[in-house]
């Protein structure tokens, strides 16, 4: 046996040593991320961006820095937990799940959507907040809920995780609460947005803990972030 297992104190250095790790989302923004982290001088693997890798977690030409891709949902909660000490995120899941132990220190400005409540574009009572009770199919529960509420209407959630836009064709939901880039997909399926919930853009995650307990590690990274996007003029 090692003398590293009989010892903890031999392994602290080797644990100080471990990268950071940054999640990133799968998808639509994982292209988007590319040319934001080549202006924060991170370069991971190539095939980083490669859907069709069966990685998952990739190193950089940092070796202070490794990435891991994982659902869009699921950057907030490897944060949240410590598997990650920072990520880039949809606002939409910061609203959704409202981790006390996230810090979104940046608004990346990439991700841009807005989510949105969409209904049948022939359900004028519906539009109108007519009823006091409506079933909604979203993969937001707690904000749609939250939201309904506002309006003084108590909302029954159907949790889908895909193909929201079917919800209301099929009876299952009158009502839908998703994410719309162009109002392409609401429109070939007859619906029609009826209002915007919230805009939404990807930020920069923290973990907090990890922030506090090694603060110059990670707040080096929020600092290249944030000359990332000084280059191009974002606030």
């Amino acid at each position: 046996m090692s003398l590293s297992v009989l010892d903890p104190a031999l392994e602290a250095p080797s644990r100080a040593a471990k990268p950071l790790i940054l999640a990133l989302p799968k998808g639509r923004i994982l292209a988007e991320c590319g040319p934001l982290l080549a202006r924060a001088g991170l370069h991971p693997a190539p095939d980083y961006a490669d859907e069709g890798s069966r990685r998952l977690r990739f190193p950089t030409d940092d070796p202070s820095l490794d990435v891991v891709r994982v659902r869009s949902f699921d950057v907030a909660t490897f944060v949240a937990f410590g598997a990650a000490a920072l990520g880039i995120c949809g606002s939409d899941v910061l609203m959704e799940f409202d981790y006390p132990e996230i810090y979104a220190p940046l608004d990346l400005d990439i991700g841009h959507c807005r989510l949105v409540v969409a209904a049948p574009k022939d359900a004028p009572e519906i539009k109108a907040h007519r009823l006091s009770r409506v079933r909604v199919a979203s993969k937001y529960p707690n904000v749609t809920r939250r939201h309904f509420a506002r309006h003084g209407i108590q909302a029954e959630i159907i949790e889908l995780s895909g193909a929201m836009e079917l919800a209301p064709g099929l009876g299952l939901a009158p009502l839908i609460v998703d994410l719309v880039q162009t109002g392409a997909t609401l429109a070939a399926n007859g619906l029609v947005e009826v209002e915007t919930i919230a805009h939404v853009s990807s930020r920069l995650i923290v973990n907090r803990t990890a922030l506090k307990t090694r603060p110059e590690r990670v707040g080096a990274w929020i600092e290249r972030f944030r000359q990332a996007l000084g280059e191009e003029g974002a606030p």
